[in-house]
């Protein structure tokens, strides 16, 4: 059998409050607000959110009791908005009352474009706060008066997309290359107010390459549409607005977009530049060195609490050069951590909601939860104390193995009791918020390669692939995919594919101590099966795993050992675990 005992490169990459006693937690109706479109020098009118305490079943708690009252302060980091708690009324939509939060406006004086701003909703005495409203209004002009888009000529589309406030009543017209162009309401929002339109060009059968020109008759603000058919190389970004958030003299914050060709031919990517429009020299980009991805810093050591705005303009040899990623930045004065709502997160997949495993890995993100550089633990055991950040589950010190001012990562005990449980941070002397997450006694996910973060150009449903090997170290993936060291498995081969969160073993572990070199440790459940080819749950070809364990030499990571069976199918096979009460969700591995 094969053990492995050094992962350091892929967990590398891999990136409180006392027990609950009927505590309250805080809920909001909507996190964002906007966009509200208004004229250059006129006022929005406002806006309500409702804020309610929901108890133990997830409802309103019995809100006009002194103790399950919500004593809310609202506070705004700009001026031109302000937000107020009003006396409780009978919600709208859900059961019970609600205190309605209005949002003011004073936005004459604001220039032309788009304009954002948070509103942060805390109580100290509830579980789930703060939080936080974003606001964003937009002055004037809904779009620009020129649209430009382009598609390779393959039935492909491209689209812009705005908001307006009242449903549009308008038909785009064409000047050439027949019916391409299309305006669509492209979802449903919270608040019926906002209405979010898309202008598409689809290239149809037939149109050759070439530019073509349309129109769209918004009222107020026709859009000329420009739609080029191209075999050149088009440029496009991972994210196309980017929205930082920090606090005044802490650490720089950093996020790497991915640059890639939609288009056809060669695509080269060769510089970046990065303008701010006021507030110093706090935005900074860079090209990673000899790869197609971009790396976005801000840096608020010389700014004043406030918001932003800069862009970032990518120069590649696709038509659309230069691509520019509008870029906002909002500065806030220093204070406690504060976990985000929802932001206790099992660290395989980051789904929001999502259960945490006794000794599964997490993720914990927010804000101010350290001022330094990132560190990684390089310590034998993780320390419950690092380098001052403390993380308590049900009051139960956490170790802790990452720290950055966004993130921290730490593995639940094993002895956490399943059900809904409080997770905060400590930095220093400084006590964070609680936050409520959900916990089993074990909820088994596969690490994914994630392969279109890395650049592969991949169908979004085909990117479940495992990190799963082979006998002779490749990895198992489609001969397609031309990834280096890789290929199918084969059946009768025994292949490893690593999670998180496969619960507790026997002999029983401890959170934060590696699992011994010289002893294995299975987890404790006695049904290790595996299903090839499993879409649905018990489908597939069934065989039992011949081990499933910890990581010699590494805590709270998980590897099965497992033969791919002879019945299997051929391609990219899902596969599932099932243990004694839990299954895990599938992930791809190739077989021929």
């Amino acid at each position: 059998m094969r053990i492995t005992t050094s992962l350091l490169p892929l967990l590398t990459l891999l990136s409180a409050v006392a027990p609950m006693h009927a505590a309250i937690r805080l809920r909001l109706g909507d996190t964002v607000v906007g966009p509200v479109v208004v004229s250059q020098g006129g006022n929005a009118a406002n806006r309500v959110i409702e804020a309610y305490a929901a108890g133990d079943d997830g409802l309103n708690a019995l809100a006009t009791n002194g103790p399950d009252r919500l004593n809310l302060t609202l506070t705004s980091t700009a001026p031109w908005v302000r937000a107020t708690a009003g006396g409780l009324r009978a919600c709208f939509g859900r059961e019970r009352e609600c205190v309605p939060l209005t949002i003011a406006f004073s936005t004459q004086q604001l220039t032309a474009g788009r304009h954002t701003a948070t509103i942060q909703v805390a109580d100290a005495n509830v579980l789930d706060a703060p939080q936080n409203i974003l606001v964003i209004v937009q002055v004037g002009a809904v779009a620009p008066a020129t649209v430009n888009l382009y598609t390779p000529p393959d039935g492909s589309t491209d689209s812009f997309e705005f908001s307006v406030n009242d449903a549009l009543s308008v038909s785009p017209t064409t000047q050439s290359g027949g019916n391409w162009l299309s305006l669509t309401l492209h979802s449903d929002t919270s608040f019926d107010f906002v209405k979010p339109y898309r202008i598409n060009a689809k290239h149809v059968e037939g149109l050759a390459e070439g530019a073509y020109r349309g129109a769209v008759p918004i009222p107020n603000n026709p859009v000329a549409v420009t739609y080029q058919v191209t075999s050149n190389p088009i440029a496009d970004v991972s994210e196309r607005r980017l929205r930082f958030r920090l606090a005044q003299n802490s650490t720089k914050l950093s996020r790497t977009l991915r640059v890639f060709n939609r288009g056809r031919g060669t695509f080269t990517f060769s510089a970046v530049e990065a303008k701010v429009d006021a507030g110093g020299d706090w935005l900074k980009a860079e090209k990673v060195e000899n790869a197609n991805f971009v790396t976005v810093t801000v840096d608020a050591a010389s700014a004043s609490p406030g918001v932003y705005t800069g862009s970032v303009a990518l120069t590649t040899n696709g038509v659309n050069s230069p691509l520019t990623i509008p870029v906002e930045f909002e500065v806030v004065a220093q204070g406690a951590p504060s976990i985000d709502y929802l932001g206790v997160l099992e660290n395989a997949d980051f789904l929001e909601g999502d259960v945490i495993a006794a000794g599964g890995i997490i993720a914990i993100k927010g804000e101010q939860l350290y001022y330094g550089e990132p560190k990684l633990s390089s310590e034998a055991q993780a320390p419950t104390d690092f380098d001052g950040v403390r993380i308590f589950v049900n009051d139960q010190p956490a170790p802790v193995y990452f720290i950055s001012y966004n993130q921290v990562n730490a593995q639940a005990p094993y002895g956490i009791r399943p059900g809904e449980g409080v997770v905060r941070v400590e930095r220093g002397a400084t006590r964070g918020n609680g936050v409520t997450a959900r916990f089993v006694a074990a909820s088994p996910k596969f690490l994914k390669l994630r392969l279109r973060d890395a650049g592969i150009n991949i169908p979004e449903f085909r990117d479940y692939f495992a990190i799963a090997f082979n006998p002779d170290g490749s990895l198992s993936l489609p001969r397609d995919l031309g990834f280096p060291n890789s290929r199918p498995s084969k059946r009768g081969e025994t292949i490893v594919m690593y999670g998180f969160g496969f619960g507790q073993t026997d002999p029983a572990s401890t959170a934060g101590r590696p699992a011994p070199a010289t002893e294995l440790r299975p987890v404790a459940s006695g049904l290790k099966r595996v299903y090839f080819g499993a879409l649905a749950l018990n489908s597939g070809v069934p065989i039992d795993a011949s081990y499933v364990g910890l990581i010699p030499g590494f805590f709270g990571v998980y590897q099965m050992n497992v033969v791919v069976p002879d019945e299997s199918v051929s391609g990219d096979v899902p596969v599932r675990l099932q243990l004694d009460t839990v299954a895990s969700e599938y992930a791809l591995v190739a077989v021929e």
